[in-house]
This record gives C-alpha cells, sequence and structure tokens, in this order.
C-alpha cells in the first residue's frame, strides 16, 4: 500500500497541522493567505521539513502569485513537485493537478462555467490514477454553509468518464470530509474551517497499485 496523505486550504496555517507520515504528501491549494512570495517561501521550508519522501502541491484561487507570476512563484517551491494543469507519475501512481474552479468572487484561477472551464478538464488524461484539482467536482463535498451545491458539473464528468481512483480538492471549506461514487473517493481535504482556523485534519488513504491493473485490465501498459 501506498499511504497518500492530503491536505488543502491550509491559508499560511500550515504549521498548526498534525501531518501523519507517509509517502506521498499532496496538497490541493490555498496554500497562501493572499498569494505573497514571502507565504510561498515560509510554506516551502516547511515542507522541507516534513518526512514524507515526495510531496506534490497545486494552487488555489488564494494562491494570486501563481496565476500572476508564475515563473516568480514556482521556483520557490522546491520541496515539492508543483502541478498546473500538469502530470507526474510518483512510485507508478500517475497524478495530474489543476488549479481551476467556476468563476468565485474574483478570485485567482477563477473560469466561467461550461465550454471554458471545460477545456481546462479535458486535459486530464484518460489514465490519471489521482486527480488534484482545488474546486470540487458537484455534489461531493461541495455543499457551502448556505446550503448550495456549488461544485463544477463539467469537472464531475471528466470525473466519471475517467474514474480515478481518488479525487483531492478543497476550496469548499464546509465540505471537508470522504465521499464516494461507484469507482472515485472523494477527499474535500480542506484543513481550514468556515472560519479559516485550521482544525480540520489530514485525510490519509491508502493506494493500493494493483487497482491500475484491476481499471485497465491485466496486461495494459501503466
Amino acid at each position: 500500500m501506498i499511504n497518500i496523505v492530503a491536505i488543502s486550504d491550509t491559508h499560511s496555517k500550515h504549521r498548526a497541522l498534525d501531518v501523519p507520515p507517509g509517502e506521498i504528501l499532496v496538497h490541493a491549494g490555498d496554500l497562501t493567505n493572499m498569494g505573497s512570495l514571502e507565504d510561498v517561501a515560509e510554506f516551502n521550508e516547511w515542507l522541507g521539513s516534513l518526512p514524507h519522501p515526495h510531496k506534490i502541491v497545486i494552487a488555489g484561487n488564494h494562491d494570486f502569485c501563481f496565476e500572476r507570476d508564475l515563473e516568480a512563484s514556482e521556483p520557490l517551491l522546491t520541496n515539492c513537485i508543483y502541478l498546473q494543469d500538469s502530470a507526474a507519475t510518483v512510485l507508478g501512481v500517475r497524478f495530474w493537478g489543476s488549479p481551476w474552479q467556476p468563476w468565485f468572487f474574483n478570485w485567482a484561477f477563477n473560469l466561467q462555467r461550461g465550454e471554458e472551464i471545460r477545456r481546462k478538464w479535458d486535459l486530464i488524461p484518460d489514465n490519471t490514477d489521482v486527480l488534484i484539482t482545488h474546486g470540487p467536482p458537484h455534489g461531493y463535498g461541495d455543499r457551502t454553509r448556505s446550503g448550495d451545491l456549488v461544485g463544477c458539473q463539467d469537472l464531475l464528468e471528466v470525473v466519471e468518464r475517467i474514474r480515478p481512483r481518488l479525487h483531492v480538492y478543497g476550496h469548499i471549506h464546509e465540505g471537508y470530509g470522504l465521499s464516494s461514487n461507484d469507482h472515485t473517493t472523494m477527499v474535500n481535504a480542506s484543513n481550514c474551517d468556515y472560519s479559516y482556523d485550521p482544525v480540520n485534519p489530514p485525510v490519509v488513504f491508502e493506494y493500493d497499485p494493483r487497482w491500475k491493473a484491476e481499471r485497465r485490465g491485466v496486461g495494459t501498459e501503466v
């Protein structure tokens, strides 16, 4: 088994977390409060203090610096793999990371629902084992305090088509927790609650590499 530790929406309060050990640490965005380069550098220093051999990070809607100046921001993350509409294979597991979400109060990485955001989801490879997005799919960990379901329907349709084993996201703090459909475990890993207090613990998912063969057929290239 490969232990994947999922965190998200730490908003520069990462040092308050008690992060359990594992082979791979995943952060699903909003690592900063308002996207300053100083906060990114401090977050990277903290990452370097953690024991996980592999770390994967995406940006979120608070991480303005990654949208406005990726050339200055990404090099600050020396202790992880940064994904932005891109893939990485770690311990044989294929990850895809994307920071986008449906338009939300003029924050970073916002796109209009429908064709505009669908173009980003269509980039996700069919062979993705673990999908990391900042925003949730519709109906899974996306219920707001007012009771609205604000996740992305277009993202859900892609998830249902490609069937990753695990989908990690955050963004909607009130949606923290696990849910699933017939083929994918959905994890809203938001560590901060609605009041931005870092009270939600990291989520540990046990990934069995044998699932790749079950999903694609024995003998298929993985």
